[in-house]
């Protein structure tokens, strides 16, 4: 709702006004206190001249408001751009996450991420360029001053995908962005045998003004999770994973290690 009422390059005040509400009740929504009808957010988007697309996604977002967590599916894969996840990354102050099998998705190199894309079910050739392209762009999210924590389990540093050469060069990217203060990567050494963590791979989102969420997932879905049983669940992960892991500088070391 802030991009759309942006766009109209009218103060918010202003565009509160020609709706013919008080500032409070705009104030509101925008803080996500809700109060507003269906109607309410078709007259809002009307004043602020809202392209259709974008009406029917955000009256389809107002629809779900009103549940804890949702599962969206696609057909076939997952599409190149997965909206709902970068809105609440850009909206998140703090992203921690944990990886079982491969290098965290917003540290990977390009090479690395064509290598994981050419081998997906169902890709169509035409279709690896835009997906390395997509997900490349999101790592943009890295250049802000939010907080990411990455957990990642020994294992995914071995595996050596693309082949020797890209894996190492992207053990090497993973170096370079650890000297960043605003990024934390911990490894889960194999030594330790069974952990909190083997029951999958999840990242936490976490708001200045709202709850966590928890996002989950997979091949041709994916999963958002804000029910106060699931954060507490995958905040007992976290805080398991937290307990087993290596510091920081433990894990830069073993990362050296792997590459000699």
């Amino acid at each position: 709702m802030r991009a759309a009422l942006d766009q109209t390059g009218m103060s918010y005040r202003a565009v509160a006004r020609l709706v013919g509400w008080d500032f409070a009740k705009l104030s509101d929504l925008l803080n996500g206190k809700g109060g507003i009808s269906e109607l309410d957010l078709s007259r809002l988007l009307g004043v602020c001249r809202t392209p259709l697309p974008e009406c029917k996604h955000l009256h389809e977002l107002y629809r779900l408001a009103s549940e804890e967590g949702w599962w969206q599916i696609y057909d076939g894969t997952l599409p190149i751009q997965l909206r709902t996840l970068i809105e609440h990354e850009d909206a998140a102050k703090a992203l921690i996450s944990w990886h079982l099998t491969v290098v965290p998705g917003l540290l990977q190199t390009a090479e690395y991420i064509r290598a994981q894309v050419a081998v997906w079910p169902s890709i169509l050739p035409k279709d690896i360029e835009p997906r390395v392209a997509a997900r490349v762009a999101r790592q943009q999210i890295l250049e802000s001053d939010r907080k990411f924590t990455f957990y990642i389990h020994e294992y995914a540093l071995h595996l050596p995908v693309g082949g020797h050469d890209v894996w190492i060069a992207q053990l090497h990217h993973l170096l370079r962005m650890l000297v960043r203060p605003n990024i934390i990567l911990r490894v889960v050494p194999a030594a330790i045998g069974a952990h909190a963590g083997s029951t999958g791979e999840f990242c936490m989102l976490k708001f200045e003004k709202i709850e966590p969420v928890v996002y989950l997932d997979s091949l041709n879905s994916s999963l958002f999770l804000e029910d106060k049983a699931s954060r507490e669940i995958y905040t007992k992960v976290l805080e398991a994973l937290d307990q087993v892991a290596l510091g920081q500088e433990q894990s830069r070391r073993l990362i050296t290690d792997i590459i000699s």
